[in-house]
């Protein structure tokens, strides 16, 4: 009765102001031969404890993030998660609420996407952000049409150091408002300076970068404002922006990232929440919604939603953006970490990510075989290791070690032998030690 709370009398009685004799009657319009004549072949319905034992044996079939040596990033982290956190986001007056569209009753919710738009300016350097979006690539591929409406260009210059799925994403997007997406070396700025023309829009370069790479934007920001375009910075670890240089610092127009990282657990890939900012003169370009400080007949202050850019609120040909909403409760849950950690923790959180990064980049580089690439970065690093990656990663795995990406997995471009290891506060000098001692068995 908890899910069909209705009385025979109450269907009746429906059935009636309806002005039909039954249930059936209301598929007439229905072709016979389309419809079901038995009961679909499921399972009968079992006790909630049947249930729950059945259910409880598939979830023992999954390797969770936390059941062993975990060194899996490439746009999603394991971060530990403070109780408080879950605790004030399950508050039935946060879990529970839809989008504010009223916003007069909704000033709680209100104050919070206030609290977090600016949490994210501060942390990437900018004058403005929006009340959050979908996840990072979506943003990322909000930018890009962004910048083509300022500049009324048509090109993006895409590093091939974004993210392969970000990548996938802008030229998906590209293709339907007829935006060329040109691909660039992600070894260095020069072939991206290269590209960077008088028909050119914008240029997408990620810092830290797929790779872990540490990339300086100001020679690419001067090359691209130079030329009339934008540039367009992408992180995918938000925690980096606690030791990085701020993007906006470096002359990014436009910054967009993944604020999984903070706040939010792993969740197998989703929900997440897209961060977008900007300066303060592109912002009725930006997509998405920013709730507004403003004063009520009283006196006192209070919140409204502002500059909503999407058809449901203005004249259709007006739109910025498609985007129906923000990603408000992990949104909230970003907000409430960062609330936290503060100024100081952020840096703290940072300086530890790192610390634990050049740890394993050091035990790895020990390993007979392997060879890790990078110069510079942050959590997040890339290796060599002989042969086929994807294989030991495989065999690592059956021996309770997530070793990384294959980059092969996500780029079949990309040589085969390159692993994306990451690592964080979580990432236990026990858990470096059997990586290492993992990877010299798998690749021996």
């Amino acid at each position: 009765m908890r899910y069909h709370p209705l009385t025979a009398d109450d269907r009746a009685l429906m059935l009636k102001k309806i002005g039909v004799a039954s249930i059936d009657d209301l598929f007439a319009d229905v072709p016979a031969g389309k419809l079901f004549t038995e009961p679909m072949d499921l399972p009968s319905g079992q006790s909630e404890i049947a249930v729950e034992r059945a259910l409880s044996a598939m979830a023992r079939k999954n390797h969770a993030a936390g059941d062993g040596p975990f060194f899996l990033g490439a746009g999603a982290y394991r971060h530990h998660v403070p109780a408080t956190v879950d605790h004030l986001i399950q508050r039935s007056e946060f879990l529970t609420s839809y989008t504010p569209y009223q916003a007069e009753i909704s000033q709680g919710t209100l104050q919070v996407l206030f609290e977090f738009q600016t949490q994210v300016a501060r942390l990437t350097g900018m004058e403005v952000a929006n009340a959050s979006m979908y996840d990072g690539s979506t943003a990322a591929a909000e930018a890009v049409m962004m910048a083509a409406r300022l500049t009324k260009r048509g090109r993006a210059v895409v590093s091939g150091g974004v993210h392969p799925q970000y990548r996938d994403v802008i030229e998906t997007v590209a293709v339907g408002v007829e935006i060329e997406a040109m691909p660039a070396d992600p070894a260095g700025a020069e072939d991206i300076i290269a590209k960077i023309g008088k028909d050119v829009a914008c240029v997408v370069v990620q810092s830290p970068s797929f790779y872990g790479h540490l990339v300086d934007l100001a020679p690419i920001a001067k090359a691209a404002h130079e030329a009339g375009a934008l540039l367009v910075s992408v992180f995918t670890e938000p925690v980096a922006l606690g030791a990085i240089e701020p993007p906006g610092a470096q002359g990014a127009d436009i910054v967009v990232g993944e604020g999984q990282g903070i706040g939010n657990p792993l969740t197998f890939g989703g929900p997440y929440v897209g961060l977008f900012a900007t300066q303060k003169k592109h912002v009725r370009q930006m997509p998405g919604r920013l709730s507004g400080e403003t004063v009520d007949a009283d006196g006192k202050r209070g919140y409204a939603l502002t500059l909503s850019t999407r058809e449901q609120h203005i004249r259709r040909d007006k739109a910025t953006s498609n985007i129906c909403t923000n990603s408000g409760l992990c949104a909230l849950a970003f907000t409430i970490h960062m609330t936290l950690l503060g100024e100081t923790g952020l840096k703290r959180l940072a300086a530890l990510n790192h610390e634990r990064a050049c740890a394993t980049a050091d035990a790895l580089a020990r390993v007979p075989g392997v060879t890790v690439l990078n110069d510079t970065f942050f959590n997040e690093f890339t290796i060599r290791v002989p042969g086929d990656a994807a294989a030991v990663v495989e065999t690592l795995a059956g021996e309770g070690i997530i070793a990384g990406l294959p980059v092969s997995r996500l780029d079949a471009a990309a040589p085969g032998d390159l692993i994306v290891v990451a690592a964080t506060e979580l990432s236990t000098d026990e858990d470096i030690a059997a990586l290492a001692k993992g990877l010299e068995g798998a690749i021996g």
